[in-house]
């Protein structure tokens, strides 16, 4: 039976909610906690901030414990997403609209999300998918701090923090004139970069925190399979927090006792876990015990390590298979399992893997040597 890692229990107040505060975002993940830092900075002079990151790292959370944070926490938070609203509603949805404006409009009128915000803090989710018409009428609104609801004669004075989010690449946009270079440099005069889960160094501070805050406090919920832990704390999270959290919630559920175990996990998670391993590009066919590792060197056999665990020595497998796939380019390899050089670096010697321009006579073959 595989050992139990206890849960860090100094995450028993943490709450991945609605309502998160921004000194229990992060453990100590040193790019984090800068990030953090300099958010405090710029919402403190209430400064238009673009948060970049790829889907799934914290957005909206981040966002939410801005406005919470900031001197504006009293009043509304309104959150837009700019790509889930069709294109003929999203120009009545952000600056409203008088009564009888247009066919099908409320008797009494609607005030838009830019008014509703007065006050507060605006946050326009996934900016970078706004219509090109409607990045003209908000440039106007954050050039003169007013909105001309549809059909309204005079302009509602209005004044708001302003944060937007997006995946994409903002700059890229502006120069295939899909997004407005003015409109640019009214919504990115503080930029903060959330990095990507699986380069943040407290992915095991943030695994404990939501299995605490999933487990709603219970005190008999101590531990994790550790082959469980060494599995997710290896995986690469192209869904970032919003996959982890997705996961967490899952094998809380579905656990049959105190420890959350392999078989727990969703099954999408595994599937993916191990998709490198049966990707086209990689070698038809290997055998249980042995990695087959062609390359500039020939044919090698690298045996399973009696001292790694099974999935451990899985993981290794996988590995081997994609550099061997890539004729042991670190570069190519990396980018095929989503990890940085860096990473797959210290993977190598984690896991014993020799580069293959290492290998000699003396490395330790497989049966059939």
């Amino acid at each position: 039976m595989y050992a139990h890692d206890p849960l860090d229990r100094s995450n028993a107040n943490f709450q991945y909610s609605s309502r998160p505060t921004l000194d229990r975002l992060c453990g100590s993940d040193p790019t984090m906690l800068a990030t953090l830092a300099r958010a405090r900075l710029l919402i403190d002079r209430q400064l238009p901030i673009l948060i970049l990151g790829e889907t799934g790292t914290g957005k909206e959370y981040l966002s939410r414990a801005l406005h919470d944070y900031s001197a504006r926490r009293q009043a509304n938070m309104v959150s837009v997403n700019c790509g889930s609203i069709p294109e003929n509603l999203i120009e009545s949805e952000l600056f409203g609209y008088q009564r009888g404006a247009f066919s099908g409009a409320l008797n009494t009128g609607m005030k838009g999300k830019v008014v509703q915000a007065d006050g507060g803090t605006l946050f326009l989710d996934e900016i970078g998918d706004m219509p090109f018409a409607q990045q003209t009428r908000l440039l106007r609104v954050l050039s003169e701090r007013e909105v001309t609801p549809i059909g309204a004669s005079a302009p509602v004075p209005v004044d708001l923090q302003l944060i937007c989010a997006t995946h994409q690449n903002l700059e890229s946009r502006v120069q295939t004139g899909a997004f407005r270079e003015d409109l640019y440099y009214r919504v990115a005069v503080g930029i903060v970069h959330l990095p990507p889960l699986r380069l943040r160094q407290d992915r095991a501070w943030l695994l404990d925190a939501m299995i605490v805050a999933e487990s709603h406090g219970n005190a008999s919920f101590e531990s994790l399979d550790r082959e469980t832990r060494e599995l997710l704390l290896s995986y690469a999270w192209p869904g970032n927090l919003r996959q982890m959290r997705a996961a967490v919630q899952y094998a809380c559920a579905v656990r049959s006792g105190d420890t959350i175990r392999v078989s727990d996990l969703p099954a999408n998670l595994l599937q993916s876990a191990m998709a490198p391993a049966i990707a086209p590009a990689m070698p038809a066919a290997v055998s249980p015990g042995a990695c087959v590792a062609s390359g500039p060197a020939g044919n090698i056999q690298i045996a399973p390590l009696a001292s790694l665990s099974a999935i451990a020595n899985g993981e290794r497998e996988i590995i081997i298979r994609v550099l061997s796939s890539r004729r042991w380019n670190i570069s190519a390899a990396s980018r095929e399992l989503g990890i940085c050089r860096t990473s797959l670096y210290r993977k190598l010697r984690e896991l014993h893997i020799p580069h293959v321009r290492d290998m000699g006579s003396d490395v330790l073959l497989g049966p059939d040597r």
